[in-house]
């Protein structure tokens, strides 16, 4: 998803191993050269999936990777949410990749299905990223990837419909700002709260949660926290911007996140919620727009948000996983992730970035970093897969009336029980 997310501090909490623990399912045929070690001495070719529209911010490293260890890297662009998918058919097809890159949310699928390799790299490497992007891509004491980028959502409002100053400071005051300006054309506030990854930011600002933990801070995959009294509480907020409609009907469902970028770039919106991937479409657009942290609700607590990680992974499918280990490394080392921030605009995940000019002075950045304060890692254990579609499925049923907020948020945990239940053996 488009998701589907402390200021420089917390970047310093967010900004942010490589040993290869058994080898995949084929062997490694690397050696210190970097070639293939037949006869002809062909180069060794690595497989890089990246985002789409994103391959621009490591060409340059990869030309040097390529240089230094006598190489050849192919890059490939691919959504990355979807990449755990296709690595399902490729890998054992031999046409997989050697790199990829995911969401931190996958991290645990992709252990427990076999699909990466668990790294090799030691506390001078780890340390290099912040806590909470680094712990992302740890499961079971074990590293299997290492942090390129994170993201929160954030704010974006429209200068010329609303200025700074205007800006309401808590959600009630864009309700309220919302019943004056819309008429059903113009819109004050949207958000797709319709989805979980978007109303989670209220809903867990009253104590909802998706997994508790345990007393080791593991995350409980039965106990789930989607339709406690707090939860019940947001949701009740929520339903009234659809109720009065403050929220057009189109924003609602799958086609609701075109129809709110839509109405945004139209200068149709005063703000809307989304995250950093919309700020080069947004500006390609000509929109006079600005950004900042989430509101606060009613109760004194800042709108909460999910931390989003982005990761290179090395698969367990590569024929060179201690070569593609070494790229995953130098791709997202402190040089290469400012070369990286500088073209795609991503917030990197590297500490000593934070003070950096080129990011400490972006509104962009400073934005993802403060909202970061009040926000959380998405979990990235298996069971995480579960709660999506039930949870925006109850979100849409509140959304359009057709049920109270109690009653389908509780069908949503019982299904996503029973999901678990049956997919994970209630683990």
């Amino acid at each position: 998803m488009k998701k589907f997310k402390k200021y420089f501090g917390l970047i310093s909490g967010i900004a942010l191993s490589l040993s290869l623990a058994a080898c995949g399912p084929k062997e490694s045929a690397d050696n210190n050269s970097g070639t293939t070690g037949s006869n002809n001495n062909e180069k060794v070719e690595l497989i890089v999936w990246e985002d789409i529209e994103k391959s621009e911010g490591i060409k340059d490293a990869i030309a040097q990777f390529e240089k230094e260890n006598n190489v050849k890297v192919k890059v490939i662009e691919k959504p990355y949410a979807q990449q755990i998918e296709d690595l399902r058919l490729d890998g054992p097809a031999g046409t997989g990749p050697d790199v990829l890159t995911m969401p931190s949310d996958q991290i645990g699928t992709a252990v427990t299905e076999g699909l990466i390799k668990e790294l090799n790299v030691g506390e001078d490497v780890q340390s290099l990223y912040t806590e909470a992007a680094m712990q992302s891509q740890i499961i079971n004491n074990k590293v299997y990837g290492l942090p390129k980028a994170v993201e929160t959502t954030i704010l974006y409002y429209n200068k010329d419909l609303i200025s700074e100053e205007e800006l309401p400071k808590t959600l009630e005051g864009w309700y309220e700002y919302s019943k004056k300006v819309t008429d059903g054309k113009k819109f004050g506030f949207l958000a797709l709260f319709d989805q979980i990854y978007y109303a989670q930011s209220v809903m867990s600002g009253y104590g909802s949660y998706i997994f508790g933990k345990d007393e080791n801070g593991n995350y409980n995959p039965k106990d789930i926290g989607l339709n406690n009294a707090g939860a019940i509480e947001g949701a009740k907020f929520i339903q009234k911007f659809y109720k009065e409609g403050l929220f057009p009907a189109g924003i609602i469902g799958e086609q609701g996140i075109n129809v709110l970028e839509s109405l945004f770039t139209e200068g149709k919106a005063a703000a809307i919620i989304s995250g950093p991937w919309n700020i080069e479409p947004f500006t390609k657009a000509g929109i006079n727009f600005g950004v900042t942290k989430l509101p606060a609700l009613e109760n004194g607590k800042n709108m909460s948000a999910f931390v989003g990680v982005k990761s290179y992974n090395v698969s367990a499918y590569s024929k060179h996983p201690e070569l593609a280990e070494k790229l995953v490394v130098f791709l997202a080392n402190e040089e290469n992730s400012k070369k990286r921030y500088e073209i795609t605009k991503e917030v990197p995940a590297v500490k000593a970035l934070v003070d950096d000019p080129a990011v400490k002075n972006s509104d962009v950045a400073r934005a993802v970093a403060e909202q970061s304060q009040f926000s959380e890692l998405i979990p990235n254990i298996p069971e995480m897969n579960e709660v999506w579609k039930p949870a925006d499925s109850a979100l849409q049923t509140i959304a359009t009336g057709k049920a109270g907020p109690k009653a389908a948020l509780d069908q949503a945990v019982e299904t996503i029980k029973g999901q678990i239940e049956a997919k994970h053996g209630g683990k």
